[in-house]
């Protein structure tokens, strides 16, 4: 299993110092990568009756390929990953550029996560249509992988015209890991087909978990790939004790997650955050954690 831990931005701010320390510590501990959540827009909840604790504009949220790139300059082993970049709400072979640019800079440490978001005033923003974001996104993925793998492509779909054109530099590898997140059944098949692993968040250690993976890799088998293709990836944090932490990550190995993700300031489905969210706590709680479960990691 690898561990990674999320950037806390929305606690502790992005100021190029901290971010930079905050990583250095990650990697100086042992951690395999970090990760970063995505959004370019926050709604004024002030102005939105009972919006309850989804993303606002009041959270601060760095754009996921300029911090890595920063980062990839700060660090030297410590993987990358975006958890999850909305895809959907952004032109395609910018994105493939984008991404490319950043496994290049990053020397291949990039592992590019991808969601369809749920936040429509982000995509009526950004001049996209909310309502077919999950079929354009299955078109989006065929041609990020395309644009990464030719010098030149040709591609005529529903939403895609691109004609004898292509993106330089490619990836060092002709391809980007490429994770999917969300919850719904179709998204599981989309991670069978076309992803290099799934990013769950919603169900804690358990049978509905177990059920999930079973499914996923059913569908999988479906698609006449290997399991040992498909990745599985889950977040924690460091609430409660280590006793607590071990025992999860016990159930989590025995059934077959390949990453997990320590995020302490998420708070939703069954997720705590932290109490004290300062930089100083966030990286207390980060050197405890990779303490008293590194065992059962390795």
């Amino acid at each position: 299993m690898r561990l990674g831990v999320n950037l806390p931005t929305v606690d502790i701010g992005g100021d190029p110092l901290v971010v930079r320390d905050f990583s250095q510590t990650a990697e100086a501990l042992g951690y395999d990568h970090l990760a970063l959540a995505d959004h370019v827009l926050g709604v004024n909840a002030a102005n939105i009756p009972n919006w309850g604790n989804r993303n606002t504009s009041a959270d601060y949220f760095h754009d996921p390929f300029l911090l890595f790139s920063y980062l990839s300059a700060c660090t030297t082993q410590i993987e990358f990953s975006t958890q999850v970049l909305i895809l959907p709400q952004r032109q395609t072979a910018l994105v493939a550029k984008q991404a490319a640019c950043l496994d290049i800079l990053s020397g291949g440490r990039f592992r590019f996560g991808i969601g369809i978001g749920w936040n429509e005033a982000e995509y009526i923003a950004l001049n996209e249509s909310f309502h077919n974001r999950g079929r354009r996104s299955v078109e989006q993925i065929n041609i990020l992988k395309e644009l990464w793998s030719k010098p030149h492509v040709n591609i005529d779909e529903e939403w895609h015209k691109i004609t004898d054109a292509g993106i330089n530099p490619l990836p060092s590898k002709r391809s980007i890991p490429l994770w999917i997140g969300g919850h719904e059944d179709v998204t599981l098949q989309r991670v069978a087909r076309y992803g290099d692993g799934w990013i769950m968040l919603q169900y804690p250690p358990g049978q509905e978990a177990q059920e999930r993976f079973d499914l996923l890799r059913a569908y999988t088998r479906e698609a006449d790939r290997p399991e040992s293709e498909v990745g599985i990836e889950v977040w924690t944090s460091a609430v409660g004790t280590p006793e607590d932490w071990r025992k999860e990550i016990e159930f989590w190995k025995k059934a077959g997650v390949t990453h997990i993700c320590l995020n302490n300031s998420f708070s939703r489905y069954h997720h705590q955050a932290i109490e004290d969210r300062s930089i100083d706590n966030h990286t207390s709680a980060m050197q405890l954690y990779k303490e008293s479960v590194e065992d059962i990691i390795s």
